[in-house]
């Protein structure tokens, strides 16, 4: 099934966010994927050929089994987790696409993409095998700002989101934490100057040695004042608070459109305490309160939304969950996937990418 949110920026650029995924989840893994391929391609033809993907994830049920056998086109920044989808797939795609855009990748493997006026730098699938998950998460943000440099910016300056894939959750985020705290505390962010937007989720690679995998989406050249870092203090305190540095969301300014990326968010209060331990029904509307309240700060609401990804700990609520998102968001392209979240007690965790003219 192909879902599409299609955007269109004053002046009449547009660009989509895509989720695909399979009907029969009787198919064996190389029939899935080939379904989810064609209706690739499908889309891209009905999209029209000037709009280019530049940034898609595979979700993947049995990464060991299965990441060999996807394409390796270099397309575009490609990320893969294995994030099992919990309609009982074994795969599904998230694709984002943008119209009239120069798609590269550089000898250090980092993706450039120019659009919107600037330069948009696409990381993915940056691991360090055998390495623990404090050592990992700091040697991976530090090497990201050594790229960032040679180009003339910095983890501080320009990076504008994050995802850390983390094998075991439960007990290596804490670590995970640490090392991303140490990495910041050398580059230089703050609470006085800024973090980073993030989504720090459970997430497996095909190497069972490696303990978090690192994507980082960083752009170059916004004059001062045209990223922001958006806050609802009152539905959600700062991370800090509780020991850990992002942002709760980041909005960016170009001159015909505004985009905005909320990080992992789930059912917390302004406080940092979990909100309706043990009720999937209440945390879940808690969870999409605060992700409102996010949007509305950004001037943005949920018909600028353009994608949806929503985890949850346990697949027995899976059925709940996406009844509750069908009724709501339809038209919205989302995808419901196992991965616990980095607090026992968080029951479900979502976050989301909008778009608006300018």
């Amino acid at each position: 099934m192909i879902t599409t949110k299609i955007f269109e920026a004053t002046g009449g650029k547009r660009e989509a966010h895509v989720t695909i995924t399979v009907d029969d989840p009787m198919l064996p893994f190389k029939g899935q994927l080939c379904e989810v391929l064609r209706q690739y391609e499908e889309v891209k033809d009905s999209l029209g050929y000037d709009m280019r993907p530049v940034f898609r994830r595979w979700f993947l049920s049995d990464s060991a089994n299965q990441q060999a056998l996807l394409p390796d086109d270099g397309e575009c920044a490609t990320s893969v987790v294995e994030q099992p989808p919990l309609d009982l797939t074994k795969v599904a795609l998230w694709v984002w696409m943008v119209q009239d855009v120069v798609v590269a990748r550089d000898a250090d493997g980092i993706y450039s993409v120019e659009a919107f006026g600037h330069m948009h730098l696409f990381e993915t699938g940056i691991i360090r095998p055998g390495l623990g998950p404090r050592e990992a998460m700091a040697s991976m943000l530090s090497d990201t700002d050594r790229a960032l440099f040679r180009r003339g910016g910095s983890l501080l300056g320009n990076c504008v989101r994050t995802w850390l894939f983390v094998r075991n959750v439960d007990l290596d985020y804490a670590e995970v934490v640490k090392g991303r705290n140490d990495a910041f505390q050398t580059l230089g962010l703050t609470p006085a100057t800024r973090f980073i937007a993030s989504t720090g989720i459970g997430g497996r690679q095909a190497d069972p040695a490696v303990a978090v995998a690192f994507d980082s989406y960083s752009i170059l050249g916004l004059e001062e004042g045209r990223m922001r870092h958006i806050s609802a203090p009152s539905h959600l305190n700062p991370t800090y608070e509780y020991g850990v540095a992002f942002e709760r969301a980041t909005s960016v300014d170009y001159d015909d459109r505004r985009h905005l990326f909320v990080s992992g968010t789930a059912s917390i209060d302004n406080k940092g305490n979990i909100v309706w331990p043990g009720d999937i029904m209440r945390q879940t509307l808690r969870m999409i309160e605060n992700v409102g309240a996010l949007l509305e700060a950004a001037s943005f609401d949920w018909d600028d939304v353009g994608q949806m990804l929503v985890y949850l700990r346990d697949p027995a609520d899976y059925e709940m969950v996406s009844d509750m998102f069908e009724e709501r968001f339809g038209g919205i392209p989302f995808l419901i996937l196992l991965a616990p979240v980095c607090r026992p007690g968080w029951l479900v965790e979502m976050e989301c990418m909008a778009m608006k003219k300018a």
